[in-house]
């Protein structure tokens, strides 16, 4: 098939564009959030390829995936044919419902023309879909090409815009876990945050390192370097980064909130939303290293059977077979 999406969430995006398609990914010539093109800190394949909004109006598309409410009105423009009502469309929905939870209601709600995908079943059961036929198709990563060696006794944290989002991924938490060992947190937006702890929470026992926006393959390298991982979010939809150092054979300290009750079995980790217990089982890793490796085993078996790409793929090539083939 050909394939319309936009790339949003380049973890996701790269999972699904392994499958057997054809990926048509808008570009843009200021590769904006409409039109960012193939990624660059993400190794996808060759069958994902760049295609210009003007290129878009004669193209073979059998099917659209939205994963904003204005890609419906973009798509329109672009191609020339109403998403949903000319062509199959499914929206993916990445995200936790914000606002009046569990009341808010979905943008795409009660509609007749689209299916909805969640990506995982806490975000389909909070989420207010209205008569919107609606699916879960669980998250899949490629796997890490590291292993876990942990022969550093700190704790990682991979999150984008912490200093921004703050509570949402539990940075002020970070200063009682950096009483325990010190924190080196990867992602998005972390160069101010040593400094935003600092001006907030005032000095931390043990240091607090951030490292921006590395390319996956290396950030996967640094992380695996590290002891345990250490996951904060409050409110946010199932991390891929949670699921990748799983993979990787990390121990896993987090909080028990939304999709990661179900994803981190007891034998991978600690979970709980008691932050002494948390800490506690983050001091137990940092000191002995033999149970990190063997929680971190459980860890990665656990990852590896849930999240498999090829499960993943299969769902979605399920899923599109069924919408196009209900379309004709």
């Amino acid at each position: 098939m050909n394939v319309l999406l936009w790339h949003v969430h380049g973890s996701w995006t790269t999972s699904f564009v392994h499958g057997p398609h054809r990926y048509l990914v808008p570009v843009t010539p200021d590769r904006g959030p409409y039109g960012l093109g193939r990624a660059r800190t993400y190794p996808w394949p060759e069958n994902a390829v760049e295609v210009t909004p003007q290129e878009l109006a004669g193209a073979d598309v059998d099917l659209v995936i939205l994963q904003r409410p204005d890609e419906l009105e973009l798509a329109e423009q672009w191609l020339g044919r109403r998403p949903g009502r000319d062509l199959p469309a499914i929206y993916v929905e990445h995200n936790t419902p914000k606002g009046d939870v569990p009341n808010t209601r979905h943008p795409m709600a009660d509609r007749d023309d689209l299916l909805l995908v969640h990506v995982t079943h806490f975000n389909e059961l909070f989420w207010d879909n209205g008569g919107t036929r609606t699916a879960v198709v669980e998250h899949g990563i490629v796997p890490p090409r590291v292993e876990w060696t942990g022969e550093l006794d700190r704790l990682a944290v991979v999150t984008n815009e912490p200093v921004r989002r703050w509570r949402v991924t539990g940075t002020d938490l970070m200063p009682r876990f950096a009483q325990v060992a010190p924190l080196d947190v990867f992602g998005m937006g972390v160069a101010g945050l040593p400094a935003a702890l600092a001006e907030r929470c005032g000095p931390t026992a043990h240091p607090v390192t951030g490292y921006d926006d590395l390319p996956q393959d290396r950030m996967h390298e640094e992380v695996a370097r590290r002891r345990a991982y250490l996951h904060l979010c409050r409110w946010t939809s199932l991390g891929l980064s949670l699921i990748e150092a799983m993979s990787i054979g990390m121990p896993v300290v987090a909080l028990a909130t939304t999709e990661a009750v179900v994803a981190v079995p007891p034998p991978a980790g600690v979970l709980s939303t008691r932050i002494d217990v948390l800490r506690d089982g983050a001091r137990r890793f940092v000191e002995d290293r033999s149970l990190a490796a063997r929680t971190g085993a459980q860890a990665r078996a656990a990852a590896r059977e849930r999240y498999g790409l090829e499960r993943f793929l299969a769902d979605w090539d399920r899923l599109l077979e069924e919408e196009v083939c209900a379309s004709r």
